[in-house]
């Protein structure tokens, strides 16, 4: 990971010393500023990855520099220094685009912990910079997976670090979260790219049907078998099979799919002669295949054996920062397809759908956006287009404020989100605030501002 520049601006001239001398021991490469005009000055000439700032300072005070720093380099992240008793700075700085705040007196330690953080997230995102540039050269449309999240970010990155190999794979998420796309970037991105990718929903046949789509058939080796069948196996040599709803496969082909990822060998139904085939296997479920597991109806062995590589895919409402996004590109994709001229939403129905959490996820929300797009008669979507305007029961946004400035929107956005990652986790704030990238100590402040 590349190492980090550290600009340090304290008027303090002992704090100021002794916390460079500090960051520069662990290895940063560190400069220092008396002022936050002098920070601003060594800013003009060189770029810092991150700027250590404290809020009292003679002249300009930190909550004014960090305006400036993002107006002039807003992907310098920036940590605000504050004392005892400041929270509604602390809160500010936040607002302003502060990634965190720490009090004084400095604990070194959790300073250290918040910039491995930041290093980590800035690295993070440079990988997913090259990645889109991988894509683009090799032209693969970007317009495939459409994020600006950490949580889908580090789940694309870990599917591009893995298409290399021939390792199995398994993808986890809710229905409509985009587990076929991670799928087919995986063998786009692989050295099997040119075979075309082989696909298996295996929920969507019956066992006697499925058994027989995977494997083949001899001739006579059932009712209606009027010639010899290859199955899925023999099609994918060479190339990646994907099998969609794992969970849902029946005891006896869970035995066979397991003999093939050990030896990949199997057998056509009707048949005893033994088949190889050079398939890589990539599997995906919306079920928890451990609960499966402890109900019995899922081999353990059989979920090690497809668990070599798990890439957990973020609901919606986990990565509700995607949203305009996403909402922005269903829009031009449906006017496109209906040929209409709608263009935009409005402002109440852009905060109905912000607010609502999506059970169908991204699948969910391109189908309600299309039948806006559909049923609309001007340039505009207005909730009179949404499913939400129905009243029914099984489209119940959160109540949207009568406040529609954009503070409030983003307000009852965090609000829901936080809610979400405290249930998820039962309430373990450390693990919640990892999940929504921010540290526990700025979770439990927004709990209390929040009211939660």
């Amino acid at each position: 990971m590349k190492q980090m520049k550290i600009l340090v601006s304290e008027d303090g001239d002992s704090q100021r010393t002794m916390l460079c001398a500090a960051l520069g021991e662990e290895g940063f490469e560190v400069s220092e500023a008396r002022s936050a005009e002098e920070a601003l000055s060594l800013m003009k000439t060189d770029f810092f990855d991150l700027l250590i700032t404290d809020y009292k300072m003679s002249g300009m005070n930190g909550l004014e520099l960090l305006e400036a720093v993002k107006r002039r380099t807003p992907e310098t992240d920036v940590i605000m220094m504050t004392a005892f008793g400041t929270v509604e700075t602390a809160i500010q700085a936040l607002k302003l685009g502060a990634v965190d705040y720490i009090t004084k007196p400095l604990e070194l330690e959790e300073l250290l912990l918040q910039i491995g953080r930041i290093g980590r997230n800035r690295a993070l995102t440079r990988e997913n910079e090259l990645l889109r540039k991988n894509l683009a050269e090799k032209g693969i449309a970007s317009k495939q997976i459409i994020y600006q999240s950490e949580a889908m970010g580090r789940a694309i990155n870990l599917a591009s670090r893995v298409a290399a190999s021939d390792a199995t794979v398994l993808i986890e998420g809710e229905s409509g979260t985009g587990k076929e796309l991670i799928a087919r970037l995986i063998h786009q991105l692989s050295p099997r790219s040119s075979q075309p990718r082989v696909t298996v929903n295996c929920m969507a046949l019956p066992e006697t049907l499925l058994e027989s789509e995977l494997f083949g058939h001899e001739k006579g080796a059932f009712t209606g078998a009027t010639q010899s069948r290859i199955g899925r196996f023999e099609e994918a040599d060479g190339s990646t099979l994907f099998l969609d709803e794992i969970g849902d496969l029946s005891p006896a082909i869970q035995v066979k799919l397991l003999r093939f990822l050990q030896e990949h060998e199997f057998q056509r139904l009707g048949s005893n002669r033994t088949l190889h085939s050079d398939a890589r296997i990539i599997t995906a479920t919306n079920r928890s295949l451990p609960e499966c597991i402890s109900k019995g109806t899922f081999r353990e062995d059989l979920y090690y054996r497809l668990n070599v590589v798990s890439i957990r895919l973020p609901s919606l409402r986990e990565r509700k920062e995607d949203l305009p996004l996403l909402t922005e590109h269903f829009l031009k994709k449906s006017a496109n397809r209906y040929r209409k001229q709608v263009v935009e939403f409005s402002a109440e129905a852009r905060d109905q759908l912000m607010a609502y959490d999506y059970p169908g996820n991204v699948r969910e929300l391109e189908n309600i956006i299309e039948r806006a797009v559909v049923i609309t008669d001007g340039p505009v979507v207005t909730p009179a287009e949404l499913p939400f305007h129905s009243g029914g029961a099984e489209f119940q946004p959160n109540p949207v404020s009568s406040d529609g400035t954009l503070g409030a929107a983003v307000e009852r956005v965090e609000r829901q989100m936080i809610r979400q990652a405290l249930r998820e986790h039962k309430n373990n704030k450390s693990r919640a605030a990892e999940q929504l990238g921010i540290s526990e100590r700025v979770l439990r402040y927004k709990v209390k501002r929040l009211k939660l």
